[in-house]
C-alpha cells in the first residue's frame, strides 16, 4: 500500500479521531480510506445522472464565504428555483437550493461549491 502525506487542520484531525473511536476503526488511515471510497461512490452516482431532475443542494459555510456563494449561484439561475439562507449557531450559514433542470448543470454547480474551499459541507440530493 502506498503511503501519502496529507495536511489536516487540528479540528478535522480531532473529528477523525472521534469518528475512529465511535465507529471502531482500527486507525486514522482506515477512516480516510473509507471516506475516500464514499466520496468516489457519491461522485460516480452523480456523474451517471442525466436528463432533467429535481434536486436539493445543501451548503454550510462561514458567513465570510457569502460573496463566493453569490458569485457562483448567479451563473446557475436557470436551474435554481428557490434559495433559502439561514444563520446557524457557531457563526455558520446554511444555504438550501431547490433546483429543477439539467442534471449536468446541477453537477457542475455542485462541483464548483465543492472545490471552492470555502464551503464546510456540500451535498446534492436528487429527487
Amino acid at each position: 500500500m502506498t503511503i501519502i502525506s496529507v495536511s489536516l487542520s487540528d479540528k478535522l484531525l480531532q473529528e477523525i479521531d472521534e469518528l475512529k473511536e465511535e465507529i471502531g476503526y482500527s486507525g486514522r488511515s482506515e477512516v480516510i480510506r473509507t471516506s475516500t471510497r464514499m466520496l468516489i461512490a457519491d461522485n460516480q452516482e452523480k456523474k451517471n445522472l442525466t436528463g432533467n431532475l429535481n434536486s436539493i443542494l445543501t451548503l454550510i459555510h462561514n458567513p465570510k464565504a457569502e460573496d463566493k456563494v453569490t458569485e457562483i449561484k448567479h451563473d446557475f439561475e436557470d436551474i435554481i428555483k428557490t434559495q433559502i439562507h439561514s444563520h446557524l449557531k457557531e457563526d455558520k450559514c446554511l444555504e438550501i437550493f431547490i433546483m429543477e433542470g439539467n442534471a449536468e448543470r446541477m453537477n457542475t454547480l455542485t462541483k464548483m461549491f465543492q472545490t471552492s474551499r470555502k464551503m464546510e459541507y456540500v451535498k446534492l440530493t436528487t429527487i
